[in-house]
């Protein structure tokens, strides 16, 4: 079967450059759209530089910029969209043009993390809601009739995996740690460029039309407890336990305003009130990643606490 030709939109970001990359290697014709501010930026540059070189086409152009994404639009078979969180809802007059052009097999917006239909920390944000702009983005896909593809992913090794969830730490502790609630809720850990393998893999798959892609691989599923563990034998030392209940992390939670607490919102999220997996795949609106991708090796947790 001939590969989609694929656009990728936020292809100098952490996410979206590893989307660009797996879309090369597997294959796909593959294009990015790039602000012209991107080309300035050493970094941003040098990540152009790569795909350029690897044979991505560069089109010049924004989310803001209805022509260029109108032109880049008709190039293309599926839109792949890795734009920022606070750039959610820039994503409605890309849907708007994919809906007049008639001719985009496949959208992926920009969920990539916790299933936001399934999240239940919104009332903490303090007016500023990380997740509902995402669910609106999903409900206009839906309302257009838009085919798309949503992957959660839920949290990205190198967000909080680095400090083992201690907020504020960049490094994993070697003396104390803390430990929120009980300890036993598990959350779900997945490289980047492990999740843009398996996006890539779902662009053409009937089997993911208008579907969540749900990746929880055995080894990236894990409780603080857990992780604790794992760190202490990888360290040889046993570590001094701090519990911080649920009640104390909401008082921290609510003591400090957004983006500051956004590390505290997450861990509330996951290891307490279990978002990234209290409920089971419905087959009705979502597929598992790992049981249609057995082929796929990723990054565990071990293996990244080793590195």
């Amino acid at each position: 079967m001939e590969k989609s030709k694929i656009l990728v939109i936020g292809a100098t970001g952490n996410l979206g450059y590893h989307l660009a990359d797996a879309s090369l290697r597997f294959g796909h014709p593959t294009f990015a759209l790039v602000r012209d501010s991107a080309f300035s930026d050493p970094i941003k540059a040098q990540k152009l530089h790569s795909i350029s070189e690897a044979g991505a086409t560069l089109l010049r152009g924004s989310l803001q910029d209805e022509a260029a994404i109108a032109q880049a639009v008709r190039l293309v078979d599926v839109v792949i969209s890795a734009v920022s969180a606070k750039q959610t809802l820039h994503q409605s007059l890309l849907i708007r043009l994919i809906k007049q052009a008639a001719s985009i097999k496949r959208f992926i917006p920009s969920e990539f993390g916790s299933d936001p239909t399934r999240v239940r920390v919104s009332e903490l944000d303090d007016g500023y809601n990380f997740y509902a702009p995402k669910v609106e983005i999903r409900r206009l896909l839906e309302a257009e009739g838009i085919p798309y593809t949503c992957i959660s992913c839920n949290f990205f090794m190198r967000i909080l995996l680095p400090s083992l969830a201690q907020p504020g730490l960049e490094a994993p502790p070697r003396d104390k740690v803390t430990i929120f609630g009980d300890g036993n809720t598990k959350g779900v850990f997945m490289k980047e460029s492990d999740v843009a393998a398996f996006t890539i893999n779902a662009v053409d798959d009937p089997r993911t039309l208008n579907k969540v892609l749900y990746l929880r691989p055995p080894g990236n599923v894990c409780s603080m407890n857990e992780l604790v563990d794992m760190w202490e034998i990888k360290i040889g030392k046993k570590l001094e336990k701090l519990h911080v209940s649920e009640e104390e992390l909401l008082q921290k939670i609510k003591g400090t305003s957004f983006p500051a607490n956004f590390e505290m919102l997450f861990i509330y999220s996951a290891f307490i009130k279990g978002d990234h997996t209290y409920f089971d795949v419905d087959p009705t609106s979502g597929v598992d990643g790992i049981q249609l991708y057995p082929h796929l090796k990723y990054t565990t947790i071990s293996e990244f606490l080793t590195h």
